[in-house]
Order: C-alpha cells, then sequence, then structure tokens
C-alpha cells in the first residue's frame, strides 16, 4: 500500500483522459513523472492496466476492474479533506464538546445560546458523560473541549478552572432534617446515602467531604445521574450531596452544608500540545472569559 497509494491519483488521471501528455498537463506534472508512475505500478500489480492504440491509451479488463476501486478510494479521500477543511472553517466549523450531565440542563445550553450570539455558523458534537470517560475521549482525539469537575491534574492535559458549584444535603421532605434550613455534614453521620457510581467526580469529592466530616458515608444506593438520585431521595432511600437542581424537585428539601466547606471546582480541560481549529479556539476563548459566571452557585 505504501508503494501503490502515491501512484493511484496518477493512474486515475491517465485512465480519464487515455492520454499521458494530457493528464500530465491536467495535473501538472512532468510526463515523465506520470509514465514511470505507470510503469512502476503496473510493475508492482504484476498485471497491465492500460493498453496503447496509437497516441492514446485505453484500459485493459484489469485496468477497468483496478479503476473502480481506485475512484470510490480517492472519492473518499476527498470527501475526508472536505469534511476536515469544513471542520475547520473560522466561521462554519466543529467543536467537540464535552460535559457533566448535571450541566445538560441548564448550564450549557447558556453558553452554547451566548457563543453563539457571534458565532452563530459553528456548530457543535455534544457529550454528555462522567469526568473520566470525557478524559479519555480528549486523550483520543473525540472531544476537542470538555467541562468537568474536580479539574483534571495530569500532564497530559491543560486545565483551567472557571468557577465553583456548592453542594446542598439533600433530604426527603418528610426527614427530621427538613425542618433545617442549614446543617454541618457530621449531623448526617448516620444517614444512608445515595450517591454516583465509582468513578464520577462527584462521588470522590462526596466520599472526600464525608471523611472530611469524620465519617465513612454508608452507601445504600449507586446510580448514573444526578436527577436519578434526587429521585431516590424524594422516595425516602437515602440523602445525596448534590449541585443544585435546574428546576426544584418536590419531594425533597435542600439543606445548605456549613462545614466543611461543600462545593465542587468547575474547569476546561484539554489535551496538551494540540493545535486548536478556528472554531476551537473561539470557544475556548469564550469559556475562559466566563470564569466566575459559568455556573449558578
Amino acid at each position: 500500500m505504501t508503494l501503490l497509494a502515491p501512484r493511484l491519483a496518477h493512474f486515475a488521471g491517465v485512465a480519464r483522459t487515455e492520454h499521458v501528455t494530457r493528464a500530465a498537463q491536467e495535473m501538472n506534472v512532468p510526463q515523465s513523472t506520470l509514465s514511470r508512475a505507470l510503469v512502476r505500478l503496473e510493475t508492482d500489480l504484476g498485471v497491465d492496466l492500460f493498453v496503447r492504440r496509437g497516441r492514446t491509451l485505453a484500459l485493459t479488463p484489469a485496468g477497468r476492474t483496478f479503476l473502480g476501486s481506485v475512484e470510490r478510494a480517492l472519492a473518499e479521500v476527498e470527501r475526508a479533506a472536505e469534511e476536515v477543511r469544513a471542520d475547520a472553517d473560522p466561521a462554519a466549523g466543529k467543536v467537540a464538546f464535552g460535559f457533566l450531565h448535571t450541566m445538560g440542563a441548564e448550564t450549557v445550553p447558556g453558553l452554547l445560546h451566548a457563543f453563539r450570539a457571534d458565532h452563530p455558523r459553528i456548530r457543535f458534537s455534544l457529550v454528555q458523560n462522567y469526568g473520566e470517560a470525557m478524559l479519555e475521549r480528549l486523550r483520543t482525539g473525540e472531544l476537542d473541549l470538555c467541562l468537568t469537575s474536580p479539574v483534571p491534574d495530569a500532564p497530559d492535559l491543560v486545565a483551567r478552572r472557571l468557577d465553583e458549584q456548592k453542594l446542598r444535603l439533600v433530604v426527603p421532605a418528610d426527614h427530621p432534617l427538613a425542618g433545617r434550613r442549614r446543617i454541618r455534614l457530621a449531623e448526617a453521620a448516620d444517614e444512608t446515602f445515595v450517591t454516583l457510581e465509582p468513578g464520577y467526580g462527584l462521588r470522590r469529592i462526596t466520599d472526600a467531604l464525608c471523611k472530611e466530616a469524620g465519617f465513612r458515608p454508608r452507601v445504600a444506593f449507586e446510580g448514573e445521574e444526578a436527577e436519578t438520585l434526587r429521585g431516590l431521595v424524594a422516595a425516602g432511600l437515602g440523602v445525596a450531596l448534590l449541585p443544585p437542581p435546574a428546576v426544584p424537585r418536590p419531594g425533597v428539601v435542600e439543606l445548605t452544608v456549613t462545614a466543611p466547606r461543600a462545593a465542587r471546582e468547575i474547569g476546561v480541560a484539554w489535551l496538551a500540545g494540540r493545535t486548536d481549529t478556528p472554531p476551537v479556539a473561539a470557544f475556548k476563548k469564550f469559556l475562559l472569559s466566563r470564569r466566575g459566571t459559568l455556573v449558578p452557585g
């Protein structure tokens, strides 16, 4: 394939014109270069692709078979080239953007609305996931940027803190603590907790805050989305440390945690050393300009 690939366009050009001189002129290559490329291609394949008819060339049966596949391959390469050029277009390119589930209802739609006021044609490929999964997608090149928490600290990534979001202790509406407005987390040491699964950033923060408060949470249920946890709390299955909801949910009461300080940092991350396309650079600059105003408290 290494030997064949550079000669495929030469072959297709001669097959289209049936004339080496005309093909060389159209492709802006010396006729001698084109002639040598055809000879080497036939040698490498071990078959004749053309027969000479005076000054013109005609495809052999093997040449016609080969041409069909070559044209499809060249068309696919051209399609891919057009796609990446379009994605890098400063005015109408694409940004692959990841974010946490808890930011999908309000924060991200608001960000995109504000950004597109000045960049109305830039397109987005959006991915909702938990933090570690998004960082892996950054590393594989599937994402350009992601909003995540905690803010990662890794040598292959660049991360910038944008904001912080307070966490609340969410209890059922009929819970003995529901009449309170504030609580020290240590007062919930005997409660049953519902949490996100291990590996989620919010789970790590929950475990760390409980440890700082002097206890290890007794976990009854683990889930993948904060709003599912709120539903479990409303059903009386436990309490949870969660960021504020986009819309208040009936059946629960959300208490301010006075100690320890309960908050999670929100940051934007990208792969170190990667060159940004103009759309990605514009959106990154926009996100960094929103420091301190990214999420509601």
